[in-house]
C-alpha cells in the first residue's frame, strides 16, 4: 500500500508517518521507486504500537527502545516482556543498593535473573524514599501488598497476547502506563470505603 493508504488504514497523518520514518521508529517500506515505497500490515501494527505509547505518555527516546526490542526480539516471551518494562521504567542517575529490594521481591517469588535490573532499581528507590521520610510499611500490610500484587500479575500475564511481539509489547506497556494510574485511584477509593466502614461519619 502507498503511504496515503497507510495513513488511511492507521489513522495517522502522512507527515507524522514521515516523522516516524525519519526517527526510525517505523521501518522503511519496500522501495518501488526512488521517491516511492510500499507498506504492509506490519507497518499498520507498528503505527498502532507507536501511537498507543505516545498516548500513554512514553517519550520518543523510550519508544525507540521499545522499537529496538521489537526489531530484535529476545528468544523468550519472558525476556521480551522484561525489555518492554525496562523501556518504560525511569532509569535515574543513581545506582541504589538492591539488597533490600531483592529481599522484598523474594516475597513475590523472585529469584536472581527473573527481572530486569531497571525494575529492581525502581523498587530500591521507592524503598529509599520511604526510609528517607521515616515511614515504614507495617509487615502485615507489606505482606498484603505482595500477595495482592502477585495475584494481579498472575492474572495480567495470563492475558498477554501471543499473536505477535508487537501485540505482547503493546499489552505490557499500556498495561503499565495506563492501568497503573487506575490501580492507584482504585486503591484510594478502597481506602475511603474501608475508612467509612471502620470509622463511620464520626471520624477518629
Amino acid at each position: 500500500m502507498k503511504i496515503s493508504e497507510l495513513s488511511a488504514r492507521s489513522g495517522v497523518a502522512v507527515p507524522t508517518i514521515k516523522y516516524y520514518l525519519r526517527e526510525r521508529l517505523l521501518p522503511e517500506g519496500e522501495r518501488s521507486a526512488p521517491t516511492q515505497a510500499s507498506y504492509d500490515d506490519a507497518h499498520v501494527q507498528r503505527l498502532g504500537v507507536i501511537r498507543a505509547l505516545i498516548a500513554a505518555g512514553v517519550s520518543i527516546a523510550e519508544i525507540r527502545r521499545v522499537v529496538a526490542t521489537l526489531d530484535s526480539p529476545p528468544e523468550s516471551a519472558h525476556e521480551l516482556l522484561g525489555a518492554a518494562h525496562a523501556a518504560i521504567t525511569p532509569t535515574g542517575d543513581d545506582t541504589p543498593d538492591l539488597t533490600a529490594a531483592e529481599e522484598l521481591v523474594a516475597g513475590l517469588g523472585w529469584k536472581p535473573g527473573m527481572s530486569d535490573p531497571a525494575v529492581l532499581r525502581a523498587v530500591a528507590r521507592a524503598l529509599n524514599g520511604l526510609s528517607s521520610a521515616g515511614f515504614e510499611v507495617p509487615p502485615d500490610v507489606m505482606a498484603t501488598y505482595l500477595a495482592s500484587v502477585r495475584e494481579i500479575a498472575d492474572a495480567e500475564i495470563a492475558g498477554v497476547p501471543t499473536a505477535s511481539p508487537e501485540a505482547a509489547v503493546q499489552y505490557v506497556v499500556l498495561g503499565s502506563a495506563l492501568v497503573e494510574p487506575l490501580l492507584l485511584a482504585l486503591r484510594r477509593v478502597a481506602q475511603q470505603v474501608a475508612s467509612a466502614e471502620r470509622f463511620g461519619a464520626e471520624g477518629l
